[in-house]
Formats: C-alpha cells, structure tokens, sequence
C-alpha cells in the first residue's frame, strides 16, 4: 500500500480476521520438548530441572501464566512423573490450561510452598536441581533453605538448548504473527497525514492488529523525524511533517509466539543524507542475513554488518553516527532470548533457530534508520520470515 492517502476508519472497516490460522501446539510435541529437557538435564549432571511460571512453563506444559509473588512452578526429574506446585486456589485454571499429565501439589495462602519442591526432590533423591534462569532469587534461596542439602545450579542450557531451535509448528505460529504484523505496517503507512499525532498511529496499529484477530499490539513503537534516532523512542506525543522520516516498530503474539518488525521510510521527499544512510542500512541487513551460514558462530552476522557500515565510514563499534546495538536476538515465546547476534556469543547457527536482522543506524540528532525482519535458520541457509522493505519510500 502507499503512504498516505487512505483514511483509518476505512482502512479498518476493511480488514478481516486472519484466515490461514496456524495450528497450536500438539500435546505430542509438548511431550517431545519435556524428553529433550530431560536428556539435557542428565547431561547437566542435575537430577531434576525447575522450570518457573512464565515462558518456559508454556513452552513444557501450555500454561500461558506469568510470574507472580506466588509459586508456581513444574519440577521435571529426569526419570518419573512431572511435577507440579500450585495454589490451591488456581487449581481449576491451571487444569483448564495443562497440556500435559503432571502431579499437582496445592498450596493454601499460609503456608511455604518451597517444602512441596522440597518434598518432591526428597522423594525421588534429587542432590542437584538445575534451575529456570527466570527463577527469582528471592524463590530460590527460599528453596534451598527447605530443601537442606540440595545444590542449585543454573538450568539455562538445558531450557535454552531445547527453546532455540523451533520446530515446523513454532516456525509457523511465528509466520503468522510476523505476517499479520507486516499488513499492519502496510496498513499503518497508508493513514499517515500532516499533522498525525503518534498516539493516533499506535492506537490505529493496536486496533488493526486486533481487527486481524491478535490480541492487540504486544508493543509499538512510532516515532517522526529527529525522535527516530533513538532506538526506543521518545516520550510524548509528535506531530507528523513533510519530509519526516518514519520509523515503527510494533508486533502481534500468535499462541504466545512473537513478531517484532520494524520499517523506517520517508513521509515526503527525504534528504539525500537520509536516503543514503538508508541505503546503508539496507545493505547491512542484507550482508548480515548472506552471513547466517549453519555451524557460523552468532557473532559473525554481526560483524559482517558492521564492516559493511565501516565501509561507509561510520561506527566503528558502538560509535555514533553508526549502530549502537547488536545486530539481532533470538525470538519466539519470549520477544527477546538467547541466542543472539553480537560480538560474544559463538553459539553455532542450527537448523530451527529464529533471529531478528536489525542493525540500525543512528545519525546522533538528526535521525535513525532501522530495518528489522527476521529469518529462520534451515540446514541450508537462513530464510526470510518477512522480505526486507524494498525502499525509502515504498513498503513492498
């Protein structure tokens, strides 16, 4: 679609929930990951592995929760019946979202549910528990304090290990939200006008985005002209104006799992500084994607796109004019998780693993250019989820 020229209360009226729905989860495959975890775990040394409420419960068990005050957590042993501590209060939600077959041990208000893990561990013998990393420190000595004895260690390469490399069917949860949220940037480039106001561009996105059947925006970012040189945005509200630049940053969640897609392009004719450094970023990304060979160590997708902006005499590194973060992160049930494209990370690229491609360009107090499209890793090469926009001025 164009920029401009359309009106939103018609653009919405059009659009209708997605109809290519991808299929959820299968219980099956849930018990595929709990094996895999397992097997992990026992490499680890560990005896058991206690995965929090959150993400990674969602990803073993189907239970969407977030983590709260209270405990809520599945204990996997490698060997025998998972486990799993709730308040008694919550039984019938957490019986309506389990996927899976788990012993359920009830808490009531006053009492420590630290000694059902505890007891748990006892049980089956347990001497060493790995650990969620998204485990609250607070919880965790609480635990080691009930379960005397028991050595804690950190259980983020077994969760990490099984979480990074999607299956087909997360691939597919992840095509539709990044393809619900690229109409949604198509849509949103069409409304702008002189004198549009961001928050009216956030509500409209937030508002297509449920129209296509998502929950809404997980996040938005809109930010006009000088304000676009700042990775995360500014406070308040901007008015639109000729020859600004545009950059939105916004996503969906499909069954918990993640778009996150950014497009940057001129409203009006855009300077020839602006126009070139968007040429930059564009090359960038392209180089960072030809780099995502299988068995490549994560950060080398970050340094060939930063050879690419050297070449055009901006960074080096971390300096301005130039791009001031990593090139990408991983992504899937959590917007951002490991692994990711920076200097450091020498995780070896695998069949199944998901990043954003995003090395962004900032023109300290002038502006900021960012592109950001995700592939899929295969055993033959990276994948577009999304094509990479097509020009300054043209959403594709």
């Amino acid at each position: 679609m164009s920029i401009g020229g359309s009106n939103a209360a018609d653009v919405l009226a059009a659009l209708k929930p997605w109809a290519k729905k991808a299929p959820p989860i299968t219980r099956a495959e849930r018990l595929q990951r709990i094996e895999r975890a397992r097997a992990f775990t026992d490499r680890m040394g560990a005896d058991a592995l206690l995965i929090n409420a959150g993400t990674s419960l969602r990803y073993f068990a189907g239970v969407p929760w977030g983590a709260t005050e209270r405990l809520v957590a599945m204990l996997l042993p490698v060997k025998g019946e998972p486990v799993m501590v709730c308040p008694r209060f919550e039984l019938g939600s957490l019986q309506a979202d389990l996927s899976i077959d788990v012993d359920i041990r009830l808490w009531e208000e006053d009492e420590n549910p630290h000694d059902l893990v505890a007891d748990a561990l006892a049980a089956i013998g347990a001497r060493t528990v790995a650990i969620d990393p998204s485990f609250p420190f607070q919880m965790a000595e609480r635990l080691r304090r009930a379960a005397g004895g028991v050595t804690l260690i950190d259980g983020a390469p077994a969760i990490d290990d099984c979480r990074m490399r999607k299956s087909p069917a997360e691939i597919a949860l992840m095509q539709q939200a990044k393809d619900m949220t690229l109409e949604v940037h198509r849509r949103a480039a069409s409304i702008l006008a002189p004198g549009v106001t961001t928050g009216t561009v956030k509500r409209f996105i937030d508002e297509a985005h449920r129209a296509l059947g998502a929950s809404g925006s997980s996040f938005c970012i809109v930010q006009y002209g000088s304000a676009t040189a700042f990775p995360h945005g500014l406070p308040g509200e901007q008015e639109l104006e000729e020859g600004d630049l545009v950059l939105i940053d916004t996503g969906c969640t499909v069954e918990g799992y993640h778009s996150d897609i950014t497009r940057t392009y001129a409203f009006g004719t855009p300077s020839d500084e602006a126009r070139a450094i968007w040429e930059v970023e564009k090359e960038a990304q392209a180089a960072a994607f030809a780099a995502a060979r299988p068995g490549a160590p994560c950060e080398s997708v970050d340094q060939a796109a930063r050879v690419v902006l050297e070449k055009s005499g901006l960074g080096p590194d971390y300096r301005l004019p130039g791009l001031p973060h990593r090139t990408g992160h991983g992504i899937g049930l959590s917007i951002h998780e490991p692994a990711y494209l920076v200097r450091g990370d020498r995780t070896p690229l695998d069949t199944g693993m998901c990043f954003s491609n995003e090395p962004m360009i900032v023109v300290p107090d002038r502006f900021g250019v960012r592109l950001e499209d995700h592939f899929y890793m295969t055993d033959t090469g990276p994948r577009w989820f999304t094509e990479p926009q097509p020009a300054i001025d043209r959403l594709g």
